[in-house]
Parts: C-alpha cells; structure tokens; sequence
C-alpha cells in the first residue's frame, strides 16, 4: 500500500501494513528532540504521519488591532486572533499556556452582537484554484492533505463569549446565544467549504466538550444547541464531496456523547484519553462503526511511564483495535516537556514493531 491507500485502510477498517507515527511536540520538545526524531527514523527505516495541512481560508481584514477595543487593558505580548480573541502571555515555566479574554463577554444586549465585526471570510475561483494545485501536489508525494478547523463551533462560540456566559445564555435559551452560534456556524460552514472546494482529504473538527471525569453539559443541552449545528457544517462539507474525512476532537470524557457524533457523520474521534475512557470498553461499543485516534495517555504513560510500559500500551491499544485497523495510535495531545526522549523513541519503535510483526 502507499502511504494514502495504507491511512484511509486504517480509517475505513479495511486492515493496513503499517501503523504510522504520529505526535505533536510542545516548543520545547521540538527544539530538543525533533533531530533525534529524525535520526531515528532514518535508522529504522520508518515514515513519519503522512499528513500535510492545507492553507486555512483568506480573511478579508487580517488586521486584528481593531479588536483592541473590546479590552480595557491588556498584558505586553498579548496576540489576538481573526475572531478577536486574546491571548496573553503566561509566566515562563507554563511554556506555551495562556491566559484567554474574551471580547463578546461583557456584552448585554443582542444589538451589541450585531455591531460586533465578526471575521469575513472572502476567496474567488483563483484562490481555490491555486490552493487546489497546492494540495494536488502534497497528494502526488503520498500525502494526505488535512483542511485544519479545530474550535469548529463550541470552542470558537465560548471563546468569544466566554464558557460562564454563553452557558447562562444557552440553558436560559436567550437569542443571544442563537445569534452567536448560528454566527459561529456559519463561518464554520465557509471554512469547511472553502477546504473541500481545494481538494482537501479531510477535515479536522475540534470542540472540547468532555472534562476528566464528566461531560460538559447534560446530552439535552449538547443536542439542542450543539448537535445540529455540527451536524450542519459537516453536512455542507459532504455536500461538496461525500468522501471527505472528518476528524473530530474533544479532550476528556465524551461516551456520552460518541452516539451523537455518530449520527452527525464523524468517521474518527481524538483523543480518547485511557485516564478518561477505556478504549476496550469504547471500541467495543462503537469500534464497527467509528475509528479512533490517540490512546496513548500524555497524562500518564508518556510522561511517567516507562519506555516498556509505553510499547505495551500501543501493542495493546492495536490489539483491541484488531487487523482491520480503526485506531491511529498516538499520544493524546501534545507532549510537553516532562515527557523523557526514551519514551518517545518507544512510542515510534513500537509502531514500527507492530507492524512488522503482524505484516
């Protein structure tokens, strides 16, 4: 199998040859370790994730200075994104955390939404057409082209609106709440448009909607308020191009929730963490109809596990999954720095391991 035929297999459950290698690395972790990813790869003979990520959509005012603002103050270095989100800097020892504000939060009445400048997003025929050439070239070097679209409609909603108030807007099913998820939706529906129209394999949704031990809000409130707007932006993607994969994540516990994702039309969830959910117990319960990416716990075995303990994992985690595949085994999120080379040098070798004992 190419590297193509040898990921959708996986996905599909239509068995595989290889397990490919697939991580994220905190910036600490890419500096010290990314060139001994490498010589091990070498080494071994092995391929990293054959995953390329397409462009994201051209936003019409890419000046985010206008959204300043919306904040009484905020800290030296702080970035805002095309949403007006900020983000300041955290102290030197969270590394890449931050701390979020959010513009829409202080907000009172709908008319104050409607004034609000949401991002525009604006393409023509020559945009797709180049960015279609872009990805058509990634395909020809055996890769897989991924169209990016985490904090898909939830995230992107609370994140503006902040978590406390668009929760008290949505239980007391105030029009403001509509207003900002229908808002959010329907960027969320350009965005996935605009991927699949340049040829993207896949798309990858992520709403965090699970926390360690619970879900984040009861299943009435998910289906009522989050449910079908997924189902929306998914449904626009497929209306394009009926194939296209789509991803999606959501830390923490999410059983609850992995029906409803079902019936939205998601074909893999991430990251299904074992200090969350039990993969045998959930691949049992929806292994023939969903796959699975992740298992690998970044809470727990990654980073203070040992290098054995971390190939048994990914042994056992392929196992359960079986020859026909369904699981990308990967660590859950991304590493960060407590996580000891040895352990990510076990990590790749078991994926090669595995599969060479099972080709």
């Amino acid at each position: 199998m190419t590297e193509r035929e040898n990921f959708f297999s996986i996905i599909k459950r239509t068995g595989y040859e290889r397990i490919p290698v697939m991580y994220s690395f905190c910036p600490y972790l890419q500096e010290t370790c990314n060139d001994k990813v490498e010589a091990l790869l070498k080494e071994i003979g092995f391929t990293p994730s054959p995953i390329a990520y397409a462009k994201s959509i051209p936003v019409k005012d890419s000046d985010t200075e206008k959204f300043r603002c919306y904040y009484d103050d905020l800290k030296e270095g702080a970035t805002i994104d095309i949403y007006g989100v900020a983000n300041e800097p955290g102290s030197a020892a969270a590394m890449h955390m931050t701390h979020m504000r959010h513009p829409l939060e202080r907000m009172e009445t709908l008319e104050e939404l409607e004034t609000y400048p949401f991002p525009e997003f604006v393409w023509d025929e020559e945009d797709v057409a180049a960015q279609l050439a872009c990805n058509q070239a990634f395909k020809a070097q055996d890769r897989v082209v991924c169209g990016d679209m985490q904090c898909t409609v939830w995230e992107t909603a609370w994140y503006m609106r902040g978590m406390e108030v668009l929760m008290m807007d949505m239980m007391s099913e105030e029009e403001m709440a509509e207003f900002v998820l229908d808002k959010v939706t329907a960027l969320a529906v350009q965005r996935a448009e605009y991927y699949v129209k340049t040829g993207v394999d896949m798309l990858y949704f992520g709403d965090d909607v699970g926390m360690q031990r619970t879900i984040m809000m009861s299943r009435e409130l998910y289906q009522a308020w989050i449910k079908p707007r997924l189902k929306k932006v998914v449904d626009a993607a497929r209306a394009i191009n009926p194939e296209v994969v789509i991803f999606y994540h959501s830390c923490g516990f999410v059983e609850p929730f992995i029906e409803d994702l079902i019936e939205v039309g998601i074909d893999v969830l991430n990251p299904v963490q074992p200090e969350c959910m039990d993969f045998g117990e959930i691949h049992a319960k929806y292994g023939d109809r969903i796959s699975f990416h992740g298992t690998i716990g970044t809470q727990t075995t990654m980073p203070f596990g040992t290098p054995e303990e971390v190939r048994a994992e990914v042994f056992k985690n392929l196992d359960i999954a079986g020859q026909k595949g369904g699981l990308l085994v990967s660590p859950t999120h991304m590493l960060e720095p407590e996580v000891p080379w040895e352990n990510i040098k076990a990590y790749i070798q078991a994926c090669r391991d595995y599969t060479k004992s099972d080709s």
